[in-house]
């Protein structure tokens, strides 16, 4: 085999990075979202990953997870999200200059953390919910923070795990 005989048909940084958030999302429990993020230093190393759930000693079966009802019975007072919980999880030094893979574009609570956080840059499946005055918001403080985001491309090439 010659040096230039590699193998081609690889995964690029971004679809394996993608694809390590959208993994991520799969340990979500909520059943109606579930949102994967992976952070990733400046020279492609896996840092920290996340995912929306409540957190550490909130039982997942003793808080709720309905999106309606009276403030104190729906899960938005009580989760955190996975952009959140992978910043949360880090063990390490700084995250400045680190890029955030994430399945859903982040809500401004969420921006606030990447921003204070050192995150650079942004790669997100979704942004199903841009027209919303959180993720407006967000765009809005990434801007003005010089933080750098744009939609991840899917390719036509089929990923699948074999378990």
């Amino acid at each position: 085999m010659l040096l230039s005989d590699k193998r081609q048909d690889y995964i690029s940084w971004d679809e394996y990075f993608m694809g390590v958030a959208m993994l991520s999302s799969m340990r979500s429990k909520d059943p109606n979202t579930q949102v994967g993020a992976c952070i990733v230093s400046e020279d492609n190393k896996i840092l920290s990953m996340g995912y929306n759930g409540f957190p550490l000693g909130c039982s997942d079966d003793a808080f709720p997870w309905a999106r309606e009802g009276e403030p104190l019975d729906n899960k938005y007072l009580y989760t955190t999200h996975s952009e959140l919980n992978a910043i949360l999880n880090y063990r390490g030094g700084s995250l400045e200059g680190a890029k955030l893979y994430v399945s859903l574009f982040p809500c401004n609570e969420c921006a606030k953390a990447i921003i204070q956080a050192g995150i650079k840059t942004i790669i997100y499946d979704s942004d199903k919910y841009a027209h919303t005055p959180p993720v407006i918001a967000s765009k809005r403080m990434f801007d003005a923070a010089g933080v750098r985001y744009y939609k991840y491309e899917h390719t036509d090439r089929d990923i699948c795990l074999h378990v």
